[in-house]
């Protein structure tokens, strides 16, 4: 799948100032210290393209380029992959209910996801690959699945075979990734795509492994388990594994993944006999008229539709990063009128000049802290004012706006 042209990338001369973040699994921040030394694997799960780019999905990808730009400031390579869930029930259902094919609507709504990247200058994964693509690997993973005992068949009536079922009694591993009770983990299961109620399965939280041929749907050959499609999670383990070497770095995504995609799909790994991720780092969501915006409720702020209404992109950036990553917000006319504001500010405050190496090391402390854009623009304030964080040019470099480009992905010229 061809991803976006990442933009031009100038890096500043390299601290060894490892970036800290705040780890779900443990509730702790702590640094980020690469399982290879010098470089550092980050996987961040992508869009099924049923819809196009909303801003729930900006604030996710935006707060993954931030832990990318973070880790290559600290002077270290950065690999990321990211997916396409092009198979999947809902992308599927909604081609169903437009009369289009599934690979059209799929390709269509990529296309539109690629130029919203690129647009808000995120730099592009080295392996951006669709589940359609992965599919023989994918293949190999559930059989290898299948052969350690850790699958199991469910009768299903609309189809000619059973449907498969990952067995997670066999490791233990449920929960590793959330540390949430099985209560916690009912309430939303089956909104997320899970099946707690499946007559047949061994345990409520056990995933759907490999999904027998229903009619009208696409399939590939399974081997032993039959024509059919992956279920969710595998996919990504399959991918991460492929482009990144299981275990990876960090695994990134929304809050609305921590259960079941991550939890389930480390449970994976381990079934596999490897362990997953090290850090796990999800960003808050995003709400719009009171509600978190979902393609369910309808209630969408779309990217694309932003710029078309000549919404500088640098303006939804900025609208992004006055949210810490990890928080909740809602969008709002009021949130962009200050982006904007501060976009024509630090411009003019970029026309002017100037060296400041304060506001420049307050800019790479702040983004090193767990990603803490709030002080980053509460030090680009001070600088649009006329004011440095600190006048002391010992501390290095001081040109702002190269600074801000390179950590913060904002073009200021």
């Amino acid at each position: 799948m061809l991803s976006w042209t990442s933009p031009a990338l100038n890096p500043l001369p390299a601290s060894d100032v490892p970036l800290r973040l705040y780890d779900t699994r443990t509730g702790r921040i702590a640094p980020i210290i690469p399982l290879t030394p010098g470089r550092a694997r980050l996987y961040v799960c992508g869009i099924t393209p049923y819809d196009s780019t909303h801003l729930g999905h900006a604030a996710t990808y935006h707060a993954a380029d931030l832990m990318r730009r973070a880790l290559l400031d600290t002077g270290v390579e950065v690999e990321m992959a990211q997916n396409i869930t092009d198979v999947d029930d809902p992308l599927l259902e909604r081609a169903d209910r437009d009369g289009v094919d599934w690979r059209e609507l799929a390709a269509s709504q990529v296309e539109l996801f690629v130029s919203d990247m690129a647009a808000l200058r995120i730099l592009a994964p080295q392996t951006y690959r669709s589940v359609s693509e992965a599919m023989d690997g994918i293949i190999a993973v559930v059989r290898s699945l299948y052969q350690r005992g850790r699958a199991y068949p469910v009768e299903a009536s609309d189809a000619e075979g059973p449907d498969w079922y990952l067995d997670l009694s066999l490791d233990g591993a449920l929960g590793d990734v959330s540390g949430w009770t099985q209560e916690q983990m009912l309430e939303v299961f089956a909104e997320r795509g899970g099946d707690p109620d499946r007559e047949g399965k061994r345990g409520r939280f056990d995933p759907l492994l490999w999904s027998a041929e229903r009619p009208g749907e696409p399939a590939w050959d399974a081997g032993e388990l039959g024509r059919g499609r992956p279920g969710w999670h595998v996919e990504c383990v399959c991918i991460a594994e492929e482009a990144l070497g299981l275990p990876f770095d960090i695994q990134a995504g929304g809050s609305d993944l921590i259960f079941p995609h991550h939890d389930l799909s480390a449970a994976h790994a381990v079934a596999l006999g490897r362990p997953f991720a090290t850090s796990y780092a999800h960003s808050g969501m995003v709400a719009h008229e009171g509600e978190k915006m979902s393609k369910s409720l309808g209630n969408l702020v779309f990217v694309h539709r932003l710029v078309q209404d000549g919404v500088d992109p640098m303006a939804i950036r900025l609208v992004l990063m006055a949210h810490h990553y990890r928080s909740d917000w809602e969008w709002s006319a009021q949130e962009l009128e200050l982006a904007l504001a501060r976009l024509e500010s630090y411009r003019l405050a970029a026309r002017r000049g100037g060296h400041h190496p304060g506001t420049v090391h307050a800019l790479r402390s702040a983004l090193r802290d767990d990603l803490d854009t709030a002080a980053a623009l509460e030090a680009l304030d001070s600088w649009a004012a006329g004011a440095d964080v600190e006048e002391n040019p010992s501390e290095g470099p001081g040109d702002v706006a190269a600074a801000v480009d390179a950590l913060f992905g904002i073009a200021l010229d």
